[in-house]
């Protein structure tokens, strides 16, 4: 049958007939939970097993946005409230060990929730770089300004997944940061030079290459190409993401149905394989988008195919840790502050 190169959204709290049957025609190679899809941990877990039935390949990748603060689907009371990432960046300035030892513990612990429920892919790091004027679809989500700090950090956070066997998938490669609009609601163009570009936005995705999964930006970068973002540009994912920053692990697109893509779903879909990635993601759970995304998406293979097996034989990397003495660790870091009480269901 083979495994079409998508990862699709769900509607609700349980699948609905007509869903069941077109994740079982259509084969995704994933899924991706939303606040929508959560209540608590049975329900959870009752319907991440459901999604992995419909479909006949082993070793499903289940994401999720799990960034701590505002971007996150698992909310107290049955969660912990993480911190958002620029908590991490102000510990960097005072503590430097204090504040990685931090930023692996939340992952860590973030991987332990997400085990117990069967999600094994957590869209973290954000890796993006902002400046003095971007929009704040970033801000606190980012862990600081400056590239080695995120850089440091964001390794930090990876690491932390990783050893949970929860799969990090760092975005918005090559940067988001620079964004003067929110991608979710207009197509941004940044227009700074490749100078400024390889010296701070692309520094963090060079430093993290290695990463086995990776997150496109919907934004244009005039320097390299004046027309397509980078979901959609030859030249930004050859030339940037692959060969400049040397990522080849398994790129996904963001959200097919953010408003800084033009065109239908069909046309969308074409056009972000075309230009390099490896799987589309679409988000928001509608059949009748869904549908034209499946039918112009292609059976995984050659490369894609590698490299979405080399991403999914880390499932199988949990190193054994105590969780209670990790969560009283994280606790005294939070030092009393309690985290997170603006979440939302934007994020990518």
């Amino acid at each position: 049958m083979g495994i079409t190169s998508a990862i699709f959204g769900c509607s609700g709290l349980s699948l609905t007939q007509d869903e069941r049957d077109f994740f079982h025609e259509a084969q995704p190679w994933g899924f991706i939970l939303f606040g929508r899809n959560v209540d608590t941990p049975e329900q959870v877990t009752a319907l991440v097993a459901e999604l992995k039935s419909c479909v006949s390949h082993e070793d499903v990748p289940i994401l999720i946005d799990q960034e701590g603060g505002r971007v996150r689907r698992l909310r107290p009371p049955h969660w912990e409230a993480y911190p958002a990432g620029e908590v991490f960046g102000e510990n960097y300035h005072q503590d430097k060990k204090r504040a990685l030892r931090f930023a692996w513990l939340q992952s860590r612990l973030m991987a332990c929730d997400l085990q117990k429920l069967g999600i094994n892919v957590d869209c973290l790091p954000v890796l993006d770089v902002p400046v003095r004027g971007s929009h704040d679809v970033i801000g606190d989500r980012a862990y600081g300004s400056e590239p080695v700090i995120v850089s440091d950090i964001g390794l930090a956070a990876s690491e932390g997944l990783l050893s949970g066997g929860v799969l990090p998938v760092i975005k918005h490669i090559p940067g988001h940061g620079r964004a003067g609009v929110d991608s979710h609601k207009d197509l941004p163009v940044v227009t700074a030079t490749i100078s400024e570009l390889e010296r701070s936005d692309f520094e963090p995705f060079r430093r993290l290459n290695k990463m086995p999964l990776a997150m496109t930006a919907h934004v244009v970068y005039t320097a390299i190409d004046t027309d397509n973002p980078a979901t959609t540009s030859v030249r930004v994912i050859k030339d940037i993401i692959r060969d400049y920053i040397g990522f080849d692990g398994l790129l996904m697109c963001d959200d097919l149905s953010m408003h800084a893509l033009k065109g239908s779903f069909e046309e969308r879909t074409t056009a972000s394989f075309d230009a390099g990635c490896d799987v589309v993601l679409h988000c928001n759970g509608d059949l009748n988008e869904m549908r034209p995304i499946a039918a112009a998406s292609p059976k995984l293979s050659g490369d894609s195919l590698r490299r979405a097996g080399q991403a999914t034989d880390l499932f199988a990397s949990v190193k054994a840790c105590d969780e209670d003495d990790l969560r009283n660790e994280f606790r005294t870091l939070c030092d009393g502050e309690t985290y997170g009480q603006d979440p939302t269901e934007a994020g990518h």
